[in-house]
């Protein structure tokens, strides 16, 4: 029997024979470690303890104290819905179940389920967690598997994909009930401690919209009821703080019927995107960037060198259409465009780094399952930039960009996470210049000793990246900007510079988008405020509020005095409490309350979001803290006490 080298999280090795599995190799480290052993990540994918080894691997064993342990429990609360739906509704075919960052959904086909159907699966659930079957693996000869699944053809289809090269194939046992499963799975159904069903939706066979109309139940898991509880608590201040939701109550955008994933901005919406534009802009002189704008619309011959042509349409990814025998589409990215302006001068190494910024209008054919308000669109800004630098101006360049976003994202309030991305299977390019480019970023983020998270192979074709995720309010994370370092576009394309020994040499190209989409951004915005914006961006800084209509011209005296930010006044007929509710529903920072005492004295009564209040102000005192606290970008009002 041959043998292979299992190396463990500390790097330490070990021999083990091939065909030995996870569970076995856990228990040879350890007998606790074997007895508590759930699952096993090798060489970065989580695999079911039973998982044979034949190979040389990296192998993390997974205990109920591992961070993946929630991702195993998960799929098994998906198998646990699918044997409560089936008992329910014996004619539900089944398709895939997987776990998610919140739960986990399942696909099924053959009947309707509406949100009322949940509570009947839920208590089916309820027993079957109770009754704590044993969650166990067997394997099943490939033509029993086919004879099983004769009336089920989305399964039959996975087992001619999927499992195509696998006999047997397994299963999972619970009861008696079984399913086609791959694994992880944890050791019983009992152990799926709290569960909730959250919603029913549509979807598509393999999110292909030509194929069938399946319906797709998400619930969620946890070890504990009161883990669950407490997560059912942050998904009700969740839907509180959706951006769909805040967007429409203080009309900042909308995303219309004729053209789907293309939001419009209304002009409370472009307040805020026009400060944003402003700051960024700011940011990208400091780095030395200048700004430029490229065309929309390009001959998709733009894109066949860079590798991105054949990258988007093969994800059907790119709006492309022939006319008079060329190829034209809507540019997905601006890489290409900045790229062009570059060749079209002549460099030297004196001349680098050279940088181009664009706030670029890009592309990108999503499903419409998948849009979401202005998370998920199919047109957006893109806040772009591309520097082209010597070899040894790649550190520096990272450096000056990580410098800049850990200073932009905490003017916001947000956490910033690095995610290191490394090649993968589709990289274009040799290993050396992936390892140079990817010591790079390395060496830039322990300079500035910050930590980061490893995900192998998730970089770009071109070149690896760090993946700017941003930790709200909430403490969830979104995936936003991004560095990237490049040596194969530049090479791909010929663009060069004369070096000092008088000869043609390649750049390297730095990728960076600071927020990343304006419209990804603000939705993150609005849902971290919860739509209570930091004086600088809320679209209205200023409300005033006459006592009565007497009170009306002084109120328009007070908000000329202030014309240099955004103010206006209430004049409607209504009551003050009124005036002031209606001024809270809007998110507004500041309240001027200016009745006949205010009038006769020339000051104002300042009232805040928070409901603080202090009367008697100076309108001079009051404009310096306004500029004050603008200029700082704080969050936090500090006027009142």
């Amino acid at each position: 029997m041959s043998e292979l080298t299992v190396t463990l999280p500390d790097g330490s090795t070990l021999s083990a024979d091939a065909g030995e599995t996870v569970e076995d190799i856990a228990y040879r480290i350890g007998e606790g470690l074997g007895r508590d052993t759930v699952a096993g990540v090798v060489d970065g994918d989580l695999v079911a303890k039973e998982e044979p080894l034949y190979e040389d691997c990296r192998i993390e064993i997974v205990t109920d104290s591992s961070e993946e342990y929630l991702d195993v429990l998960r799929h098994s609360a998906a198998h646990v819905f699918a044997q409560a739906l089936q008992r329910v509704y014996p004619e539900a075919k089944l398709t895939i179940g997987p776990s998610t960052d919140e739960g986990f959904y399942y696909d099924v086909a053959n009947v309707e389920l509406e949100e009322a159907d949940l509570d009947d699966i839920e208590a089916e659930m309820a027993d079957i967690v109770e009754a704590d079957y044993p969650i166990e693996r067997v394997e099943v000869p490939r033509e029993d598997a086919f004879e099983f699944f004769e009336d089920n053809e989305f399964k039959r289809e996975i087992l001619e994909t999927e499992a195509a090269d696998e006999d047997p194939v397994s299963f999972y046992e619970q009861g008696d009930w079984r399913d086609l499963c791959q694994g992880p799975h944890v050791d019983s159904t009992g152990e799926v401690g709290g569960f909730k069903l959250l919603s029913v939706s549509a979807a598509y066979w393999r999110g292909d919209e030509e194929k069938e109309t399946l319906t797709r139940v998400h619930g969620t898991a946890f070890p504990t009821e009161s883990e669950l509880e407490d997560f059912l608590e942050m998904r009700e201040e969740a839907k509180e703080r959706d951006h769909r939701k805040i967007g429409q109550e203080m009309d900042l955008f909308s995303v219309p019927e004729h053209s789907p994933g293309c939001p419009h901005y209304h002009p409370n919406g472009m307040a805020i995107r026009r400060q944003l534009e402003d700051y960024v802009r700011e940011k990208n002189d400091d780095l030395g960037f200048d700004e430029v704008r490229t065309p929309e619309l390009n001959k998709a011959e733009l894109w066949k060198p860079t590798g991105h042509y054949e990258t988007f349409t093969e994800n059907g990814e790119m709006f492309a259409w022939e006319q008079d025998d060329t190829e034209y589409g809507l540019k997905p990215m601006n890489c290409a465009n900045h790229a062009h302006i570059y060749s079209e001068s002549t460099h030297s190494y004196r001349d680098l780094p050279v940088r181009f910024s664009e706030f670029g209008n890009d592309y990108r054919n999503e499903q419409s399952g998948e849009l979401s308000g202005l998370l998920r669109v199919r047109g957006f800004t893109q806040d772009d930039g591309h520097a082209f630098v010597r070899p040894d101006q790649i550190q520096g360049e990272i450096l000056d960009i990580l410098q800049a976003i850990e200073e932009i994202y905490g003017h916001f309030g947000l956490e910033v996470l690095y995610k290191l991305e490394t090649r993968g299977e589709d990289a274009m390019g040799s290993a050396d210049i992936w390892e140079q480019a990817t010591d790079a970023l390395i060496d830039a983020l322990q300079e500035e000793d910050l930590d980061y998270d490893v995900e192998e192979g998730e970089a770009a074709f071109y070149g690896p990246k760090i993946g700017i995720n941003a930790r709200d309010a909430l403490g969830r994370e979104w995936t936003i900007g991004t560095v990237q370092v490049d040596f194969n576009i530049p090479r791909n394309l010929d663009l060069t510079y004369i070096g000092e020994d008088n000869e043609e040499h390649h750049p390297v190209m730095i990728h960076r988008a600071l927020l990343g989409s304006f419209e990804r951004f603000m939705g993150v915005l609005i849902e971290h405020f919860k739509g209570q914006f930091p004086l600088w961006l809320a679209p209205e800084q200023v409300r005033v509020l006459p006592v009565t209509d007497d009170n009306i011209p002084y109120a328009r005296e007070v908000a000329s005095e202030l014309d240099d930010f955004r103010v206006e006044v209430e004049d409607r007929s209504w009551t003050v409490g009124r005036k002031i509710q209606q001024a809270h529903d809007d998110n507004v920072p500041y309240m001027l309350i200016v009745g006949g005492d205010e009038e006769e004295t020339g000051t104002v009564s300042v009232r805040d979001r928070q409901e603080r209040q202090e009367g008697d102000v100076a309108l001079d005192s009051f404009r310096e803290h306004l500029e004050l606290e603008e200029e700082q970008k704080r969050r936090a009002v500090t006027f009142l006490v």
